[in-house]
């Protein structure tokens, strides 16, 4: 048994999350907790969320983000900002910080960043000087106004708003004159729009309706450009109310500079460089993770005001004495609180160890996609096709590559690691196919099981739970998570989008390089859960390779991007086992890392114990889902039709038919040895496995459950509550 002496702060996370040498990211985390704590914890107390309006209290945030250098965090040094390189880890931490009071003020920070998105990663260079340049606060003596911007792309339905494919925003040449630029007439109407009850411009997409542009694009609007600038009505949400968000209505005319990427003129037709769905999942591909782990620090965030709130409970009338455990630790006398608790927390940890990590990769991954492109404009490979063809012929280096990458290091060949760690289309291949897993992955999961996990939050403060002075504002953390469920993308997106990446070979290797990595864990660090998340992922993926093959009952294929009904479990599957690997890895970390921090060495052995037991807990409830999951796909759709010995099916499931399976009627279980079908059985050693290697999980539940009944919190909160 173990003592958790104290909550883990930025000792802890700075190490897990891989920041410790990063001062910039420290500051900015700094800066972000100041403003959360402060400014958007007071707006929240004071009711600021109980109107649509964008009102004078709500603009306070927008100054605190500027005073504190948080506005200016998405540009380089060149255009005014102060982190140098990509920023993807340093958006997320700031998101985290915020989310951790209120995710609506998260938005807001983000906001501006979502509408230099598109220009940061496909405008020219002169369309990223200048808009990112005027986005940053004017510096003592510039005479200047502060630029802010909104993304436009969801529109009213039935457009965007159900298919990013479709758009209503409409783009015809209004005037072309010999020798001159062409202008533009964009007509687009947007919902939801964030930030527009203050953006000075806006990055839209819109579609051509004239023969002399070219499919569609993105493009920047002024709102002192020619024609309607109309901010809209304010939507009526329920949710993030630190934020703004209204429908606009925009009719302007603007020079075909203002394409996004800029064009060519190609017979007299404006040909775009890039069209809208290139530009939105460029942006996309990495704007997913924060709104992710807005969910996941919420949980994390709730941990001390519900401690709190079990401590204090049920401590009046004569019986409940001094020193009494009952008025020692309330509600917490009870396994029940304790526990549930703790499940709420392993949720949170996994989450957030995902989104970091897939800042992380987005970091690495920038200026290797930059390289790549590079490369393949010297060598004269502009088709898309031809670049893919080129990355495929690779597959071997990167087998390779994902071997080394994944071997211990005194097995490593370094030299040739080294190597091929240096070969930018071998790095993109690799980096690519695991980003296609783990951007959807963090948005899909996070949010989808967080709102879960946030109600249950919510219910373990019991009646006050549904209060606005509710410690923690967990009802309003709660509410908000229906909102980030949907924001840039609903989880079918993501399932659809992990149909797509999770049968890619490169991330299949990778996967199997997981399940030795868990291994050697279950092997050199008991009680992390590494044997039962590399049997959960074995199952699953099995399970993959067997529904690409398999058929059902009418001869139809089972893997198939219509068939949604297979295709998204299978991805909801694999989203569970994201969160607990990543942990597992950030508790690796922790363990190697944290012996060498003066703060945590002394009590390192018990704050890793506390985080292994969370781990393997998290393990062993995604092995749980996966397994359920991977049964239904597998046995699921041969309803009441059964093999037999002959390679036939049976028209009425009996155990002779069954020839060695469980029947699916009264169960009986024959010889396995003599079974029809050999691939069933390996799928129920497999399971079989799973359940084994369960053992344990539920004494890691009542370590963990026990920790937090002795934990020590400050006496308060350290931001007003209502």
């Amino acid at each position: 048994m173990y003592t958790l002496r104290t909550l883990p702060g930025d000792d802890v996370r700075q190490i897990m999350w891989r920041f410790a040498d990063r001062f910039d990211l420290q500051m900015s985390v700094q800066s972000a907790r100041s403003i959360a704590r402060s400014t958007v914890a007071k707006l929240v107390a004071e009711g600021a969320r109980n109107t649509h309006e964008w009102t004078e209290q709500k603009g306070e945030l927008l100054t605190a983000f500027d005073q504190s250098g948080l506005t200016a965090l998405f540009m380089d040094p060149h255009q005014g900002g102060y982190i140098e390189g990509p920023k993807n880890l340093a958006l997320a931490l700031v998101a985290y910080e915020l989310a951790w009071v209120d995710a609506g003020a998260a938005t807001s920070s983000l906001a501006s960043c979502l509408a230099l998105a598109p220009i940061h990663e496909k405008g020219t260079t002169e369309q990223r000087d200048k808009y990112m340049a005027a986005c940053v606060p004017p510096q003592p003596g510039e005479d200047r106004t502060i630029w802010r911007g909104a993304f436009a792309l969801t529109e009213p339905l039935p457009y965007v708003g159900v298919d990013t494919g479709v758009l209503c925003g409409k783009a015809s040449v209004a005037e072309w004159k010999d020798g001159e630029e062409p202008m533009l007439q964009i007509d687009k109407r947007g919902r939801f729009i964030t930030n527009m009850d203050f953006a000075n411009f806006v990055t839209a997409a819109v579609e051509s309706t004239d023969e002399r542009i070219k499919g569609t694009f993105m493009v920047i609007l002024e709102e002192g450009d020619e024609g309607t600038f109309d901010r809209g009505a304010p939507t009526l949400k329920m949710v993030h109310q630190l934020s703004s968000t209204r429908d606009p209505v925009l009719n302007l005319k603007v020079p075909a500079s203002r394409i996004i990427g800029g064009y060519d003129v190609v017979d007299g037709v404006i040909v775009p460089k890039y069209n809208h769905s290139e530009i939105i999942g460029a942006v996309f591909h990495r704007t997913r993770i924060p709104v992710g782990l807005m969910t996941s620090a919420k949980l994390i965030s709730a941990v001390e005001p519900v401690i709190r709130y079990h401590r204090n409970r049920f401590r009046g009338g004569d019986a409940c004495k001094e020193g009494s455990p009952r008025f020692d630790k309330g509600i917490q006398i009870n396994e029940d609180a304790l526990q549930r608790l703790a499940d709420v927390w392993a949720s949170g940890e996994a989450g957030c160890s995902l989104a970091f990590a897939a800042a992380r990769l987005a970091d690495r991954f920038d200026p290797v996609e930059k390289a790549k492109e590079a490369h393949f404009a010297a060598e004269g490979v502009t088709s898309i096709r031809k670049q893919m063809a080129a990355l495929r012929e690779l597959k071997d280096k990167v087998r390779e590559f994902i071997d080394l990458e994944y071997a211990p290091a005194v097995e490593r060949d370094q030299a040739r690691y080294d190597e091929l760690a240096g070969d930018t289309l071998v790095q993109y291949a690799y980096m690519e196919a695991l980003a296609g897993i783990l951007n959807p992955g963090v948005k899909l999961w996070n949010t989808g099981e967080g709102a879960n996990k946030m109600r249950e939050a919510v219910a373990l403060v019991g009646g006050y739970g549904i209060t606005e002075d509710c410690p923690g504002f967990l009802m309003q953390k709660w509410t908000d998570c229906q909102l980030e469920a949907t924001y840039e993308g609903p989880e079918a997106v993501q399932r659809r989008h992990l149909t797509m990446t999770m049968t890619s070979e490169i991330f299949g290797h990778t996967m199997t390089k997981w399940i030795e990595q868990m291994r050697r864990a279950g092997r050199d660090v008991p009680g992390l859960g590494g044997y039962v998340l590399a049997s959960a992922m074995e199952l699953w993926q099995w399970t993959l390779a067997h529904l690409q093959e398999a058929k059902d009952e009418d001869g139809r294929k089972l893997y198939h991007n219509k068939r949604q009904g297979v295709t998204f479990p299978l991805a909801d599957a694999l989203g569970w086992l994201l969160g607990p690997y990543y942990l597992a890895c950030d508790v690796l970390e922790l363990i190697e890392k944290g012996p060498m921090s003066m703060t945590l060495a002394e009590g390192i052995d018990d704050l890793t114990g506390f985080y292994k037991d969370l781990c393997h807990m998290q393990a062993a409830r995604a092995a749980g889902e996966v397994a359920r999951i991977c049964s239904e796909l597998v046995y699921g759709f041969n309803w009441n039709r059964c093999p037999t010995p002959d390679g036939g099916i049976a028209d009425k499931c009996e155990p002779e038919a069954m020839s060695g399976n469980d029947c699916a009627q009264d169960g009986t279980l024959g010889d396995r040895s003599k079974c029809a079908r050999p691939d069933l059985v390996r799928f129920r050693e497999l399971k079989d496995t799973v359940d084994m290697c369960l053992a344990g999980c539920r004494l890691a539940k009542d370590r963990a459950g026990s920790a937090l009944a002795e934990v020590m919190i400050p006496e308060a909160l350290d931001y007003p509550q209502g």
